[in-house]
């Protein structure tokens, strides 16, 4: 039976993608690693004090000065190198309602603390998201998924990573000074991604926490042009740490970590996000050309859904952006079933990361709304008006999965555009997600869609049953959630002001 959502609730969903991108580099910050440019790499053996003893670290987290969660690491000494476990327990306010994250990862690494093998899972209300890997070779094996939903995916390595968990703990085994530059490479589970990690000591000074004063080194870096500052004791162990839209993390015990939790932080998530634009715009619904100035935008970091060049329907100069509604083909050029399809296309037509278009399960629902039908443009419209009616819109504080969004039909608008991404694919449409921003209640909210090649790109919002989508969704990044973490140099920094509009 479908589901259809109270619309006061429904305009509400947008923007939930910068939740989990957020929940990324507030990963990083909790794991004291950020990224910059690369620098000579100093993770080597001989520089390196063995931790003998099991350590326990309890941190609290906060959003502006309100606790919004806490987390607890454990290291142990395990098999010529170390067992860590990290949890972090999060509760956020989205749409006035308390959503509740539990995170897990435990890692076994070696002495000088590259992966050896990891777990990772994230649960929120019902929806849980899980996977394992190990290292072999210059390659990581990422499993997701149990029994006969199991999934392999091979990831090259350019070189043994460390783990955020364990990043943290490398502190304790280095004797540090002023001056200090450390570069180490890094495998992040909830993004999949590689990266380098730079960080470094600039200062030693006084910190108080709760009127005990320590003598502190100040380790600084920087992450999607976002400075992030913390502080560690004469030992390594981390007292503080500050991130952007005013996240901090503060050394605390397991006594008082916990507490104070039932409240949370009384901010909305959505709104402390959300993107200002100096006026209103004039029935956006019938808009089908936009031209606005970005305000706050650094030229040399781009997202690449800016940068990456004009298309015709969003064009970008300097910092003026241009959208225009898409034509809808009279015909799509290809009929269905269709398998040859070229090299360029390939990767959309291809299962990935969370958006399993080869899963039994997706592709039988699929082939079930398309029937017969040999219609691209008719198909793809049955399949995003099915997954509109038949998931309940609610706020979803997870790592989008096709098959897992299949199963508990539920979700906000990354589920629904990473399901109808997975469903075009199964049918043979290509497909790619965007994320970007999207017009409601005179301002501007991160949100997700998708685009089906239809003869042209055609974007498509399974949230909002549209095809095309209106002209006040902005793109910045086309891909899967390893591409979405650019735009975390945008939030918070960036406002709007209308310069044309036209109307149909």
């Amino acid at each position: 039976m479908s589901r259809k959502p109270n619309r006061k609730f429904f305009f509400n969903l947008i923007g939930v993608v910068v939740v989990a991108v957020w929940l990324t580099m507030m990963g990083f910050l909790i794991k004291r690693v950020q990224l910059g440019v690369r620098q000579p790499d100093l993770v080597h053996k001989d520089s390196i004090i063995d931790i003998a003893e099991a350590q326990r670290e309890w941190k609290e987290i906060f959003i502006r000065d309100k606790k919004a969660g806490y987390a607890v690491s454990t290291l142990k000494p395990f098999e010529d190198g170390y067992f860590i476990q990290e949890e972090v327990f999060l509760r956020l306010n989205l749409m006035g309602m308390g959503r509740d994250l539990y995170m897990v990862t435990q890692t076994n690494i070696d002495d000088r603390f590259l992966l050896r093998n990891f777990y990772f899972k994230m649960t929120s209300g019902v929806v849980q998201f899980y996977f394992t890997g190990h290292v072999e070779g210059d390659q990581l094996i990422v499993k997701t998924g149990m029994g006969k939903d199991q999934r392999t995916q091979t990831i090259q390595l350019s070189r043994t990573p460390m783990m955020n968990a364990g990043v943290g703990y490398f502190f304790q085994s280095k004797k540090i000074q002023v001056g200090d530059t450390f570069t180490m490479p890094l495998f992040d589970p909830a993004t999949m991604a590689q990266k380098e990690a730079v960080i470094r000591v600039t200062a030693k000074e006084s910190l108080d926490i709760r009127g005990i004063v320590y003598q502190a080194f100040r380790l600084e870096a920087e992450m999607w042009g976002r400075p992030m500052t913390f502080w560690v004791d004469e030992h390594g162990s981390t007292l503080k740490e500050e991130g952007f839209m005013g996240l901090t993390t503060i050394k605390s015990s397991a006594a008082n970590a916990p507490l104070d939790m039932e409240s949370g932080t009384d901010e909305d998530f959505y709104e402390i996000t959300s993107v200002p634009i100096d006026q209103a715009l004039p029935d956006p619904m019938r808009l089908n050309y936009l031209k606005l100035r970005i305000h706050g935008i650094d030229p040399s970091a781009l997202p690449s859904g800016l940068a990456e060049g004009d298309d015709d329907r969003q064009a970008f100069y300097r910092d003026i952006v241009v959208i225009q509604k898409e034509e809808l083909p009279l015909k799509a050029p290809y009929a269905l079933p269709k398998k040859d399809w070229p090299i360029s296309f390939r990767p959309f037509v291809e299962p990935e990361f969370n958006i399993e278009s080869d899963a039994t399960e997706i592709i039988q629902q699929a082939r079930e709304i398309a029937g017969d039908d040999a219609n691209p443009l008719s198909v793809a419209r049955k399949l995003m008006l099915w997954v509109y009616r038949n998931l309940d819109k609610r706020p979803v504080v997870s790592i989008p999965s096709a098959l897992e969004v299949l199963k508990t039909r539920m979700g906000d608008c990354n589920e629904h555009a990473t399901l109808i991404t997975a469903m075009l694919r199964a049918v043979g449409i290509p497909a790619r997600l965007n994320v970007g921003i999207v017009y409601n209640r005179n301002a501007f909210y991160y949100h997700a869609w998708t685009e089906a090649y239809l003869g042209n790109w055609i974007t498509m919002d399974a949230t909002m049953n549209q095809m095309p989508a209106d002209v006040s969704h902005i793109r910045l990044v086309r891909g899967n959630i390893d591409q979405q973490v650019e735009i975390m140099g945008l939030i918070g920094n960036i406002h709007l002001e209308l310069l044309d509009t036209r109307h149909d």
